[in-house]
């Protein structure tokens, strides 16, 4: 898409729901994506991927209602193509970690902007993401190494990585990470977008898919 396509794009999957659009700018980025325009009675039909939407448009310049762009945004959203079910491929993840536990979720972006969190464990690695300390009942504390590596299985064909943590330097989890993808897992270390500090335990999906927003939206810097 053209750079003003983009940004209509981005636009009409932002929140909450945007009030500047122009029809002209709305249409023509339906334009460049839909596989077919038809004008009929009833409105301009737009097709993609096996998906048909028909917008009507708006009397005057402006396109601000809310009800249009929510569906727009959905026919979007179904007509998007798709990796075959089963590869993981391409998908954009956030991993949320401190010395306890590791939460992997797959991030869905339209545009440039997450709009989805969602858990993300292929490999069924669960049980391996969290490490026991020897205060809670007994157990030994799984070795970093064995911690640090079902993370990077779980990031396998990760097309971007995004970690959050709580803290940074010798004692960060997040850190160590870092250390252990670029040592151990150099292709992996490649594909992480950067890292933020957050407090991560007391944050909820919603506010979890804010950070990513908040880091992709700036055009985060890919980390060295």
């Amino acid at each position: 898409m053209l750079g003003s396509h983009q940004r209509t794009y981005d636009a009409v999957f932002s929140h909450p729901v945007a009030r500047n659009l122009q029809w002209h700018d709305v249409r023509a980025m339906l334009t460049a994506l839909s596989d077919i325009t038809e004008e009929r009675a009833d409105g301009l039909k737009f097709s993609r991927n096996g998906q048909a939407l028909i917008v009507r448009p708006p009397r005057g310049k402006d396109f601000s209602d809310a009800d249009e762009l929510m569906r727009i945004r959905h026919f979007l959203e179904r007509s998007t193509a798709t990796p075959a079910k089963g590869t993981d491929d391409g998908a954009h993840l956030l991993v949320v970690l401190d010395h306890r536990q590791a939460r992997v979720f797959r991030t869905e972006l339209h545009g440039s902007v997450p709009q989805l969190v969602a858990p993300h464990d292929p490999h069924g690695l669960d049980r391996y993401l969290h490490r026991v300390g020897n205060d809670s009942n007994g157990q030994r504390r799984p070795e970093p190494r064995a911690f640090y590596d079902a993370i990077a299985r779980t990031l396998e064909g990760a097309q971007s990585i995004l970690v959050l943590g709580s803290s940074t330097g010798a004692s960060s989890a997040m850190d160590q990470l870092m250390d252990q993808l670029k040592e151990h897992h150099p292709g992996i270390a490649r594909n992480v977008a950067g890292t933020m500090v957050v407090n991560e335990q007391h944050m909820s999906d919603d506010q979890l898919l804010a950070a990513a927003r908040q880091f992709y939206s700036a055009g985060g810097p890919h980390a060295s």
